[in-house]
């Protein structure tokens, strides 16, 4: 089955496809609905462990420069800088990982507090429900 540009649409056909009415869904069809397809949540990318956002810290192209010049000055003999180096690199990509790691989990925490809602037409009246509950076939009421 193709997938439908349903921007491209007039109102009329959306609502026969979907089979809605401009009066909304009735209750028991949105649960059915809600049921058949589940709630209305966009997918959230895994989270990261430290360890894995610890190793991306070193895909950095000026970290790469700096690990080569550690490499570069250890075959010279200059062990004082390779270690100095070696060091700071590695205290950036531990600072780094971290901050990283947090900001992650404070996206995390913003989602769950957010609870968006919406305006839809249930049973031909207006009605707020919690996103997560529209379904296909729901007349969303949008305001400007």
């Amino acid at each position: 089955m193709q997938p439908v540009d349903w921007h491209c649409i007039e109102a009329d056909e959306a609502l026969a496809r979907l089979d809605a009415s401009e009066n909304g869904l009735t209750q028991a069809d949105a649960r059915k609905r809600l049921l058949d397809h589940g709630p209305n949540i966009i997918p959230e990318k895994r989270r990261r462990s430290l360890l894995i956002l610890l190793a991306g810290q070193f895909a950095d192209f000026m970290i790469v420069v700096l690990l080569l010049a550690a490499l570069i000055s250890g075959f010279i003999g200059e062990l004082q800088d390779t270690i100095a180096i070696l060091v700071i690199v590695l205290l950036n990509a531990i600072i780094g990982a971290v901050q990283e790691f947090r900001a992650e989990r404070a996206v995390a925490a913003l989602r769950e507090m957010a609870a968006p809602e919406a305006r839809v037409l249930r049973d031909g009246a207006a009605a707020t429900l919690p996103a997560i509950e529209v379904v296909p076939g729901d007349v969303v009421l949008l305001e400007a």
